[in-house]
């Protein structure tokens, strides 16, 4: 489910489709046959009713006013039959004749309405009511889904006609969130039935703690969320396994930012250090510029540390909305030639320095290689990417595989780039984010590196051909995928198998690496450096 007109994700009509290719994604399940069946059902809800009440106070209004009358007409009627059909599928239990009649007509209708609004109503409306108009109704979009789960009271004497008309439109949809009362610790997990037993009772354990989409929230509200590694220790709890992973100290430094201000950077030392100059690991932290910090991560650095035996150290960039692209990049390069430049200070080895990254960390990761090359710096010795984004388009068959995905899913890819970029759509078309459209010359300034991908990923397909192309070009390339799990795995090694191996993976990388560096050192002539 995708529009074949090119739109920016903040559009209310970008949005749109990519609420409608998660559902789709979800009856796939249940015509498959696969994963709980229950659950998928009571999210299909959940969203559809959000989804409906959002078309219907922002978008339907507008179209009588443009001469689309008669596909107002249309959608509403469709808009009535599902809320109807999602209504007895709460009341009914999967197996009832009942049920599995109401769930082939849901998604017939369903999949009918979406065609009709993909491939006609959504590119009439774009033309007639303008293209600058669909951020600003993108932003209106989610706001009415932000207030869809209240209930409104239309026949109050101090409200007025917009409301009784919202009043009006929710009624239907409060008998859907009736049925839906007490379910919302279970609208966050992943019921596909693909992921591993470890990997499921991770996403089971985040949404246990009731976190709210963070893709119709404002970021501010996104950021108190339950994170992902919320949902590791609870699961680490559960188990009784005590943490976080101890190491030989943990410091957090102040180190200058690329603005003229200051951010923090933690430091990871692995016990038993003695004088010697250790290797320096940089490891930069996801979340989509927009969320998370480098406390999300903790539990990835203190891996690696252990593993490697190298000093770990982690950059809190600026986020957007408040700096938007390039802030975050520009901050990690500075924190990189900080490093560079102060190894020393710490017990870090500066000639035997890796960089890597989960998520658009393992985008920074490339980015900064890439600016270190165009000014002449020393690179790196090694790269590793978890889980890359590696370009602004949504590419490849896992934005429609692992659209519903959890806890990254479209929807949230969308929501992340759409402040990532605010006043600056351009940015995603910049060689720092689109590394799928790097030269075979640009890739060729990477060093050997270690592309990460999971399953369960809407980013998987392009982190993969960012392998492949960093491949063709001649980088000594590994690429290691993983099935049955989710995007931010990586960090979860405390409860999860897959995690541990492919922390040693990165580990093995790098110091594989870090050796190579060291025994070029010494075959160095005196005084000399090596490159």
């Amino acid at each position: 489910m995708a529009l074949d007109y090119p739109t920016l994700p903040g559009d209310i009509d970008h949005l749109i489709a990519d609420d409608h290719a998660a559902v789709d994604r979800q009856f796939q399940h249940l015509e498959a046959g696969r994963g709980n069946r229950r659950v998928l059902v009571d999210q299909i809800s959940f969203q559809l009713a959000l989804h409906a009440f959002a078309e219907e106070t922002v978008l339907y209004p507008i179209w009588p006013e443009i001469g689309m009358t008669d596909e107002h007409d249309d959608a509403e009627h469709e808009h009535q039959q599902i809320k109807e059909l999602l209504v007895t599928l709460g009341r009914t239990e999967p197996g009832q004749p009942e049920f599995e009649d109401a769930l082939s007509k849901l998604i017939a209708v369903t999949r009918h309405h979406v065609d009709d609004e993909e491939k006609d109503e959504l590119p009439e409306f774009r033309q007639k009511a303008g293209a600058e108009r669909m951020a600003q109704l993108g932003k209106e979009f989610l706001a009415a889904k932000r207030m869809a789960p209240t209930r409104p009271h239309p026949h109050a004497p101090d409200e007025g006609i917009a409301e009784r008309i919202a009043g009006m439109l929710a009624k239907p949809l409060d008998h859907v969130r009736d049925l839906l009362s007490g379910k919302q610790k279970e609208m966050a997990t992943d019921p596909s039935g693909l992921l591993t037993p470890q990997a499921q009772a991770i996403v089971d354990a985040h949404s246990s703690l009731g976190p709210l989409p963070f893709e119709i929230l404002e970021p501010d509200q996104a950021r108190k969320q339950p994170g992902p590694d919320d949902a590791v220790k609870k699961v680490m709890a559960d188990q009784g396994i005590e943490g976080p992973e101890a190491v030989g100290s943990v410091e957090d430094l102040v180190i200058p930012d690329a603005a003229g201000g200051q951010m923090r950077m933690r430091v990871y030392t692995p016990a038993g250090a003695g004088a010697e100059p250790l290797p320096v690991i940089m490891w930069i932290h996801g979340g989509g510029w927009v969320l998370f910090d480098i406390d999300t991560y903790d539990a990835s650095c203190r891996g690696l540390c252990n593993k490697t035996g190298a000093i770990v150290v982690s950059p809190e960039y600026r986020r957007a909305p408040e700096a938007v692209f390039p802030a975050s990049h520009d901050d990690v390069l500075a924190a990189y030639r900080w490093v560079q430049q102060h190894a020393a200070s710490f017990g870090g080895d500066p000639t035997r320095i890796g960089i890597g990254g989960e998520s658009v960390g393992g985008t920074m990761t490339a980015a900064t290689v890439l600016q270190l090359a165009r000014a002449g710096e020393q690179p790196p010795a090694a790269a590793v990417c978890v889980y890359p984004l590696t370009t602004g388009e949504q590419f490849g068959e896992s934005m429609e595989d692992a659209a519903d995905a959890r806890p990254a899913n479209r929807a949230l890819l969308s929501w992340m780039a759409m402040h990532a970029f605010q006043g600056v759509p351009e940015g995603a078309q910049d060689p720092r984010v689109n590394l799928l459209g790097w030269s075979r010359d640009q890739l060729a300034v990477m060093p050997p590196t270690l592309v990460i991908t999971a399953e369960r990923d809407p980013l998987r397909s392009q982190g993969q051909q960012f392998a492949r192309d960093l491949d063709a070009a001649g980088v000594p390339t590994t690429h290691r995928h993983y099935d049955g799990v989710m995007h931010e795995f990586f960090g979860a090694a405390a409860v999860l198998d897959e995690a541990e191996q492919a922390q040693q993976e990165a580990a093995t990388h790098f110091t594989r690496a870090f050796g190579a560096a060291r025994a070029t050192a010494g075959a160095a002539p005196l005084g000399g450096t090596s490159r």
